[in-house]
């Protein structure tokens, strides 16, 4: 595909549409194309609006030509995970319990794509209801880095989608890692903002007080673009955060000498496979360089929430699907429908004290952040691992504990974080890790961000 090949990021298309060199029209159509030949491999789209793109297109060429800019997303070819509502297109959550299920109206994060004149090609496979599996009825998505690598959940399809080159960017939610863990395994960049500045409205959820929903891109500046426009409260999301929302993309290329990334060494790295961890301190090597003061700190304990993702999960779950479960059960898959009876079963007392460690946690994690700009952990503690292994048909798949270390924390305390590729493992395939921040801290993550990703080019060696 010859448009994005020269430019397959949100920014440098965005110029070739100002320039003329490139319309959205033209854009959209080598895009769909794209997905009609190439999707059959990956599979990472349930649903394209073919017709809606086009007519999007259509509009942003004009608009364009007559002189209202409506900011760089504006023709920009994107798409969006199956389980924000689209007025134009079905929203089906990943689930047969919801196959056809058609909303009357946009979410409020869809209706700003299209306010800032975003084409959306279509929406995307997810694993069913948001949880950690596909539904039977619909095959999970194929990494394009290799098929047999796993892509993690539940933001399958939005990873895969960027990665493969069929749209320039993605949204995805993030309730125990399915931004991030979906951007690792497919060498992309992902951002889970503070809890609330995005708007869940429209978005239906896997559990109310985890969920978080972002952008999948290939670079930090792209997310920053993405964020741009959704981010802000919104009168239909009362946990929304009435916080202004600052110039994210004002924050690419500015410098971060002297600012300060902490990094617990017995949280970042014991424990964790050799080639993650040599990445991480090749990354404190490159930020050092760039003038950032790297500096020791204790984060508080979380293993214990990383281990009980799941049990509070799956009580905000069993709420959200008591319209349909028990009474239409059959039509689950089972690995969400084993998600709700847990969450069924739970007892009272043990919820009532995972949410007081859960707010101890977030207290001190806070008061860690306040101390330092930033901190630096990996996204995953193991490169990126076969769908076989993760399945448990190649060995032991590992325990959630270890799969969610460095990911569910932060879903539980909402602390902004931003992941992005940081080296190759031996196989040649992407490594990532996060930047970590205090509440409404997102500019502050893209800017060292951006600044890493100047200074380094793992981010373009998976594109």
């Amino acid at each position: 595909m010859e448009a994005s090949a020269q430019s397959a990021d949100i920014l440098g298309t965005a110029a070739r549409l100002r320039a003329g060199s490139l319309s959205s029209l033209e854009l959209t159509r080598q895009y769909l194309a794209r997905i009609a030949a190439r999707d059959s491999e990956f599979g990472s789209y349930l649903h394209v609006n073919a017709e809606h793109a086009l007519g999007r297109a259509a509009l942003a060429d004009k608009e364009l030509a007559n002189g209202l800019d409506r900011g760089p997303l504006h023709g920009i070819p994107l798409a969006a995970k199956d389980l924000f509502d689209t007025a134009f297109a079905p929203t089906t959550v990943g689930t047969a319990v919801f196959a056809g299920r058609q909303p009357a109206t946009d979410a409020t994060v869809i209706a700003r794509l299209l306010e800032a004149g975003a084409v959306i090609l279509g929406k995307l496979t997810m694993t069913e209801g948001a949880f950690s599996s596909h539904h039977p009825s619909i095959a999970a998505p194929r990494n394009p880095l290799g098929p047999e690598l796993w892509v993690g959940p539940s933001s399958t399809g939005s990873g895969v989608a960027v990665a493969a080159d069929l749209c320039l960017g993605a949204l995805g939610s993030d309730t125990g890692g399915s931004i991030r863990l979906p951007s690792a395994t497919c060498g992309l960049t992902g951002l889970k903002p503070t809890w609330g500045r995005v708007s869940r409205h429209g978005a239906f959820p896997l559990a109310d007080s985890l969920d978080h929903i972002g952008p999948m891109a290939h670079t930090v500046a792209d997310c920053a673009a993405l964020l741009q426009a959704i981010a802000g409260a919104d009168p239909a999301d009362p946990t929304s955060l009435h916080a202004d929302v600052p110039d994210y993309l004002a924050a690419c290329g500015a410098p971060i000498s002297g600012l300060t990334v902490g990094i617990d060494r017995r949280y970042a790295l014991a424990g964790i496979d050799s080639e993650v961890a040599s990445a991480l301190e090749a990354a404190v090597e490159t930020l050092t360089a760039l003038g950032v003061r790297v500096v020791a700190i204790e984060a508080p304990e979380s293993g214990d929430l990383a281990a009980n993702w799941v049990r509070l999960c799956a009580v905000e779950t069993a709420v959200i699907h008591a319209g349909t479960y028990p009474s239409r059960a059959s039509e689950y898959g089972p690995e969400l429908a084993g998600m709700i009876e847990s969450g069924l079963r739970a007892k009272p007392a043990t919820i009532t004290a995972l949410n007081k460690r859960r707010r101890t946690f977030t207290e001190g994690m806070s008061a860690v952040l306040a101390g330092v700009d930033c901190m630096l952990i990996p996204t995953l503690p193991f490169p990126i691992p076969t769908a076989a292994r993760m399945e448990g048909r190649d060995g032991p798949a590992p325990e959630t504990q270890d799969l969610l270390r460095f990911t569910a924390p932060f879903d539980f305390s909402g602390h902004p974080t931003l992941c992005l590729p940081n080296g190759r493992d031996r196989r040649g395939l992407p490594l990532s890790m996060q930047l970590v921040g205090s509440a409404l801290s997102e500019a502050t993550l893209i800017r060292m961000g951006d600044a890493f990703q100047r200074a380094t080019d793992w981010h373009r060696l998976a594109i």
